[in-house]
């Protein structure tokens, strides 16, 4: 049955039929079942779950709250949901991108229960560890997801229904972390997943005003500054967003390590660079041309369930940067086919559609921006004399989870459900 949810009713049945390796009568949701399948890859036990890594320490969890950017959504958070996670007995659950719970706030008896399930602050709520559920299966998707009842993987999650969406940095993609709503399966409301998706799409939009208007402060603070600098330099905010730039430099952003610090660094990019810091940015100088900025090593790492990485060694350093799962599939498929892939071709291996040549472009000359002289073109691949290296998970199904590019399905040796 693929309509977009399963009678209820059935999902028990369904449920044991799948596990008992059964040929059910009625099939789980294919996104449901897909999620099965990656949590018997990871081993997971039905009636116990995974061996969850205890809850975060008090500390921690304030750090990770401190530093996210999603502490400051809070209040247009509970404005969204609020009522309806009064009225309707639920939980609010905020998490990160590592599917930690940050905050959790709603009704005290879904909070007893919540409890008693370790459903927790500092838990760690992903696929991997607790099988299919809202908030981790909602990681791996990168969309909106609907768990109900029995489409839980473990059973004792079968009284719980949930509702999440992932919080997006509007400004990259990058996957900040999850809203959540969950409560008791018995007052399931098909009105919670277009609710909850719809106040994260908000968030998200606050997040993007937010951004505009710190590059905005950034900028009045350094263009005097760069104005003073000479030769050629550029202000960019801690994500590496461009403010005032003088010399002949690009524009939009430049891709920082993920551990920036002040001194020298190599970016594939730029080439050699000196940072330093100013108020919520840095100041980059070129110390050396681009030109000389050769790679002569890329390491694309797919092994993690997701913060997939991809390191560039040259000459003069070492550099390394977390993908989008889009900029993933496209290297992952390069990686494949060392001669080069057209456009078409490459349309075909990501959507199945060799028509959408517009797509693959734009995304490809992103990152064509952020590594440098790394990729050549017509047709598109790794550049001659790089040494090209491709880490991938030991189980083939859990590359990639949720990708459903088409060059990707056929290396986890999986249907082509979507």
């Amino acid at each position: 049955m693929n309509r977009g949810t399963t009678d209820a009713r059935l999902l028990p049945a369904v449920h044991e039929a799948f596990l008992g390796n059964d040929d059910p009568s009625v099939q789980p949701r294919p996104l449901i079942g897909q999620s099965w399948r990656r949590a018997l890859l990871h081993g997971l036990d039905p009636d116990r779950g995974g061996a969850s890594p205890p809850p975060l320490p008090v500390e921690e969890v304030e750090h990770r709250r401190q530093t996210s950017r999603l502490g400051g959504l809070l209040p247009q958070l509970r404005e969204g949901l609020g009522g309806f996670v009064d009225m309707e007995r639920q939980l609010m659950v905020v998490t990160d991108g590592e599917g930690r719970v940050l905050w959790r706030e709603g009704n005290r008896t879904a909070i007893r229960s919540a409890d008693r399930l370790e459903f927790s602050v500092g838990a760690a709520w992903t696929e991997e560890r607790v099988g299919t559920n809202g908030i981790g299966t909602a990681l791996v998707e990168r969309r909106p997801v609907q768990v109900h009842s029995a489409e839980h993987f473990v059973r004792s999650h079968h009284t719980w229904t949930c509702a999440a969406a992932p919080l997006h940095d509007p400004r990259d993609g990058r996957l900040l972390g999850v809203l959540n709503v969950s409560g008791p399966a018995t007052v399931f409301n098909p009105a919670t997943l277009p609710l909850v998706t719809a106040v994260a799409k908000v968030a998200e939009g606050e997040l993007r005003v937010r951004h505009w208007e710190s590059v905005e402060r950034l900028r009045a603070v350094a263009a005097p500054l760069l104005s003073r600098v000479g030769g050629r330099a550029l202000a960019v905010d801690r994500e590496g967003w461009i403010a005032a730039v003088t010399g002949t430099l690009p524009v939009g952003r430049v891709a920082l390590p993920k551990a920036v610090q002040p001194g020298r660094v190599w970016l594939p990019s730029l080439g050699l660079c000196s940072l330093e810091p100013l108020p919520d940015g840095w100041l980059v100088r070129l110390v050396e041309a681009p030109c000389e900025a050769v790679a002569h090593r890329v390491v694309l790492d797919l092994r993690a369930a997701r913060g997939w990485t991809v390191t560039v060694a040259g000459a003069t350093g070492e550099w390394s940067h977390e993908l989008s799962p889009r900029h993933a599939e496209l290297l992952y498929v390069l990686v494949l086919h060392p001669a080069g892939r057209t456009a078409a071709e490459l349309a075909a291996d990501l959507f199945g559609d060799a028509s959408r040549t517009v797509t693959v472009r734009a995304e490809l000359s992103r990152i064509r921006r952020t590594l440098g002289g790394v990729l050549d073109h017509r047709p598109y691949r790794f550049a001659d004399g790089v040494d090209v290296r491709l880490l991938r998970p030991d189980e083939p199904g859990l590359l990639l989870p949720g990708s459903a590019a088409p060059a990707v399905v056929a290396a986890r040796g999986g249907p082509h459900h979507h």
